[in-house]
């Protein structure tokens, strides 16, 4: 445990530090072969992903060595809160490309290969004479039938939004943490009998949802 209680400013810079990791996985950029174009909407969220929980993972553990002050129980249960939100929805991404794999014929391990087979009742004659050859291409690179190339693609582009939607919410938790700390004197800081709104930006959040479900 430290000696030095740490500052209000280096605690927000850490948070800010966190945020700007957050928001660097979804501009990531991953090349995704032809073999495999649909993922390209989330191979760079699925490679820079792991690695910045393996950071923020190392600087929470960092926190728990620092002097249990209210502003850095304030700081670390913003960084826990935004550590379990991005993993989840990492894994949560994860889980939707092992299924798309799956449904254009890449099993996971042990699992027996099937064919990819053509969406029922798909007419490429709906989509644009022009772009008729860039979406057989595609499709025959991948060797899948162009409409399943399609829809696959169309569900990795929506489970990279909701990542990106995940992501940007951490994002601004973060930042807004950070500001609060900045803000409030150490002196006056306190987490005690001051109600939800003194708690972390995605620990409220999360509350708020919880109340919703039931």
């Amino acid at each position: 445990m430290t000696t030095t209680a740490i500052s209000h400013a280096e605690l927000a810079k850490w948070l800010v530090e966190a945020s700007q990791a957050v928001s660097g996985i979804v501009t990531a950029e991953h090349t995704a072969p032809p073999t495999c174009s649909y993922l390209g909407p989330v191979l760079g969220s699925l490679a820079a992903g792991p690695q910045v929980i393996t950071t923020l993972a190392l600087r929470l553990e960092g926190l728990l060595a620092e002097e249990p002050s209210p502003a850095v129980l304030f700081t670390l249960a913003s960084y826990a809160s935004a550590l379990g939100w991005l993993t989840e929805s990492l894994s949560d991404l994860t889980q939707v490309i092992s299924l798309l794999c799956a449904q254009a014929g890449i099993p996971a391990d042990g699992a027996e290969a099937t064919a990819p087979r053509e969406v029922a009742n798909f007419d490429l004659s709906a989509y644009a004479p022009q772009d008729w050859q860039a979406i057989t291409d595609l499709a025959a690179a991948a060797a899948l039938p162009p409409g399943l190339y399609l829809e696959i693609l169309g569900q990795a582009l929506l489970a990279g939004a909701s990542f990106t939607e995940a992501c940007t919410e951490i994002t601004g938790a973060l930042s807004k943490d950070a500001h609060r700390l900045l803000d409030e004197p150490a002196a006056s800081f306190s987490l005690v009998g001051e109600g939800p709104d003194s708690l972390p930006t995605l620990v409220r959040s999360l509350l708020t949802r919880l109340e919703a479900d039931q």
